[in-house]
């Protein structure tokens, strides 16, 4: 394994499931703590990193419309759940001492700035961590889909996506305990087996783009700063 990062600059993709660690719903502190601290270590080894966090510790979009609600009215509050996220894990970074901005799509200039491609690079070129809020601002797509599309963006050699496992398995590993970790695919394979790493259009987003989709445990301490230099358990997915 390399003692120099494999990448220099990327983007992390944490669900809001991760950010509640153990309990029911909303943010445990010491889970974002940990999450912070691997994107520190991240930070010292001179990667920048842009973050997007999911909302489903707080709201999901879906659950509005599966019960007869509005769409656009539920994945707008889903939205407001990523904010909260994105606030608490910057203050998270903060404590470490992490030059740390959030940039939202939707617009509250009280609580955060505003995205812009021209802001992000500007901030990432100071050497801050730079976190996505508010989804990509419109209804119908997933977090999953803002991460490709802020990784393309900011120019991200990959997406890390920090997930409940190692990496991609041929099944859900805690359903079937015979099922098999992959260590590579294509972007391609991903879509046509319908793996349920990332949806359909951030996969094909990435695809276009050229970036790798690296799969690995969010939850193990150190795991983010050493899959970064070629070591740990992940899924790498490429079409190189």
């Amino acid at each position: 394994m390399s003692l120099e990062p494999v990448y220099k600059r990327v983007l992390l993709k944490a669900s809001g499931e991760a950010l509640m660690g153990s309990q029911g719903f909303g943010i445990d502190v010491t889970v974002a703590d940990r999450i912070a601290s691997d994107i520190a270590e991240a930070r010292h080894m001179g990667v920048e990193v842009g973050v997007v966090v999911g909302g489903g510790n707080i709201f999901r979009g879906v659950a509005v419309a599966s019960k007869g609600g509005d769409r656009v009215t539920g994945d707008h509050m889903g939205m407001l759940g990523t904010i909260i996220n994105a606030l608490a894990l910057a203050t998270s970074l903060r404590k470490l001492n992490i030059d740390t901005v959030v940039l939202s799509a939707i617009s509250m200039p009280e609580i955060c700035e505003s995205f812009s491609q021209r802001a992000t690079l500007y901030h990432l070129s100071l050497g801050r961590v730079v976190i996505f809020a508010g989804g990509t601002g419109n209804p119908f797509f997933t977090t999953d889909s803002a991460a490709a599309l802020r990784a393309a963006e900011m120019g991200a050699e990959a997406i890390f996506k920090g997930t409940q496992v190692d990496g991609i398995y041929t099944a859900d590993p805690k359903k079937y305990p015979d099922a098999t970790r992959l260590d590579r695919l294509t972007h391609q394979e991903v879509l046509d087996r319908g793996l349920a790493v990332m949806d359909v259009a951030a996969v094909a987003l990435a695809r276009e783009n050229s970036i790798p989709i690296i799969v690995f445990s969010i939850h193990e301490k150190g795991g983010f700063a050493e899959i970064l230099t070629g070591g740990g358990l992940k899924t790498i997915v490429s079409d190189n």
